[in-house]
């Protein structure tokens, strides 16, 4: 069994709506950009609460795990700069050519740079996890000779992911607009 790494939990047991919502609000105001909150509540509310509140906001909702009654909600912060796809990096790639690849047996390597708890909830088969924040030190678990499909969410880490390693001398796709729209298989931990 994996555990998502979150940077924060927030407990909200016992509370009915609106609080979880309230005070998940101002927990996420005290988080870093990009930073995984764990909301634990009892409330069956909190479910379209916190879903409908991280999307109006335009906080990423992760996902949800329901153990014995108590509802484990997974919401990563978000930067408005990261949801304004202002691609940079020239070779781009639609996630349906990705998926085109894999039907047809090739086997790419594909690099997902979004945080652990991204990975955990939903990742391409295959898949390897090197977080954009992680990437720079962890360069040389990658093979330079090989090519890779990089993905995030909406294409703008790995955009930033393939400038990078291109300056190193890898030669990489960015993948668009990412898992936010991936429609193939996925394969997620047993949480």
């Amino acid at each position: 069994m994996s555990t998502v790494k979150v940077d924060r939990i927030l407990e909200c047991v016992g509370l009915a709506c609106p609080m979880p919502v309230v005070r998940t609000k101002k927990t996420m105001d005290e988080m870093e950009t990009g930073g995984v909150l764990e909301v634990r509540a009892t409330d069956q509310g909190s479910v379209a609460d916190l879903k409908g509140w991280a999307k109006r906001i335009g906080h990423q909702y992760i996902g949800l795990k329901e153990e014995a009654g108590l509802f484990r909600h997974f919401i990563r912060k978000v930067d408005a700069t990261e949801t304004n796809m202002d691609t940079k990096f020239p070779h781009t790639a639609f996630n349906e050519e990705l998926q085109i690849r894999q039907e047809a047996g090739k086997k790419p390597n594909i690099l997902d740079v979004r945080e652990p708890a991204e990975f955990a909830f939903g990742r391409i088969p295959g898949a390897v996890s090197i977080p954009l924040g992680e990437l720079e030190r962890r360069m040389t678990e990658l093979d330079l000779n090989g090519e890779y499909w990089v993905v995030c969410r909406t294409g703008n880490r790995s955009d930033m992911a393939c400038q990078m390693l291109a300056k190193k001398g890898f030669k990489v796709i960015n993948v668009i607009p990412g898992m936010s729209e991936w429609n193939g298989p996925l394969e997620e931990d047993d949480l």
